[in-house]
């Protein structure tokens, strides 16, 4: 164990260091922010940035790609906001239930016809797509034109992307990527989805 003055030693270094990035960090930009990975939380990830931004009097647009087969507490909760909020389920479930191809990529393609206006207007600072990894993960919507679509968005306007499988040039491109690892789910030992924690 590490006795008082090493410790206050070693939080001086580490004061400083942080310091100095702080310093360093003089840039504003819009940030496109990827949350990915097999974990539970990517979406409850994205609502949070999305609370911070209603905090702060920002407006926020949710398109939903592959969700939107069932009412959420999240919408409720968020949409409570009035004009701050504009959120859109444009999704008919998730694919293992719709088992059609053909009717997830139509409804990915509006769902994204309604991303791209919101991703050409200043008036909201962060737009939240969620599931759009997945849309890219199987197709249905083109990933250059995604990522088209993200360099030519207003400069201060945020982007979340959730969903598994985030492709490697949307990696790269995206300036903060989290991904979530799944250790252990409920799930997995039989008990079922509960309001509060899954929906």
């Amino acid at each position: 164990m590490m006795d008082a003055p090493e410790h206050k030693a070693r939080m001086q270094r580490l004061k400083a260091s942080v310091d100095r990035r702080i310093a360093a960090a003089q840039q504003e930009k819009g940030l496109v922010i990827v949350y990915s990975g097999a974990g539970k939380g990517k979406t409850t990830a994205a609502f949070g940035m999305a609370l911070r931004c209603i905090g702060h009097g920002l407006k926020v647009a949710v398109v939903q790609f592959i969700k939107g087969a069932i009412d959420t507490a999240e919408e409720r909760a968020l949409t409570s906001f009035g004009d701050q909020v504009t959120f859109l389920r444009m999704g008919e479930g998730y694919t293992w239930e719709t088992q059609d191809r053909e009717r997830d990529s139509e409804m990915a393609q509006r769902a994204w016809a309604a991303a791209s206006a919101f991703l050409g207007d200043p008036a909201y600072a962060m737009v939240i797509l969620d599931e759009l990894n997945v849309a890219l993960q199987h197709d249905y919507l083109s990933l250059d034109v995604v990522l088209e679509a993200l360099a030519r968005r207003p400069p201060m306007q945020h982007v979340v992307i959730t969903g598994r499988g985030a492709k490697p040039p949307l990696v790269e491109q995206a300036d903060l990527v989290s991904e979530m690892k799944m250790i252990k789910h409920p799930f997995r030992k039989g008990i079922k989805a509960q309001k509060g924690v899954e929906f």
